[in-house]
């Protein structure tokens, strides 16, 4: 059973949730608030960091949800080059077409342009170390109740039990209460190559 206290409970996401996941990553993606300002398209953020974890690794993708709304997810993969691979193959051309008559207004949207382009999951260079990584948010309504830190224990759960021997993500460096967030629960922080990551291995009880 998914942990499930007063109105909110876990569970794995569904083709039903990918309008949730591009809004709740559109709105969480200034650094954790939120980037509709920023954002020329409200799809671009999602299009990178939710969306194709769902389509292509729908095994590691959970949402949080309050009856019948979802306030938050997390997903990822458990090896990030196959899953950059199958992106390549299935994902990125979809989106480029898409995506094909947006001239960047922003620079937001001439980042995430550039990335899209120039494809990469995960942070660059961890993915033999620390193979799977994951990406988390929640709306504000449904933070600092304890459940960040057990989507976290739900998606290190499902890793370990697919035999996955470590796992990152990124942060923001401006997202202070994110790095605090994942000190407090025993990821470990590294810099590597001008990019802030987190990293646990999976030899260990989850959280």
């Amino acid at each position: 059973m998914p942990p499930k206290i007063d109105n909110y409970f876990i569970r794995p996401a569904t083709e039903n949730d990918v309008d949730a996941l591009f809004h709740i990553c559109l709105v969480t993606a200034d650094a954790g608030a939120d980037a509709s300002a920023l954002y020329s398209n409200p799809r671009l953020p999602g299009y990178v960091w939710a969306v194709p974890y769902l389509k292509f690794a729908p095994e590691f993708a959970f949402v949080l949800a309050s009856y019948d709304r979802v306030v938050g997810y997390i997903v990822g993969t458990p090896d990030t080059a196959g899953f950059d691979k199958a992106l390549g193959r299935d994902w990125w051309p979809v989106v480029r077409r898409e995506i094909a008559s947006l001239v960047p207004s922003t620079e937001k949207d001439a980042d995430v342009l550039e990335r899209i382009a120039s494809p990469h999951s995960g942070t660059p260079g961890l993915e033999e170390t620390y193979p799977a990584h994951l990406h988390i948010n929640i709306l504000p309504e449904a933070q600092s109740g304890g459940w960040g830190r057990l989507m976290i224990k739900t998606m290190l759960n499902k890793l370990s039990s697919n035999g996955v021997p470590a796992v990152h993500l990124g942060v923001s460096p401006a997202n202070e209460r994110a790095k605090g967030f994942y000190r407090h629960l025993g990821f470990e922080e590294l810099s590597h190559d001008g990019h802030l990551a987190f990293v646990m291995k999976l030899d260990q009880p989850a959280i």
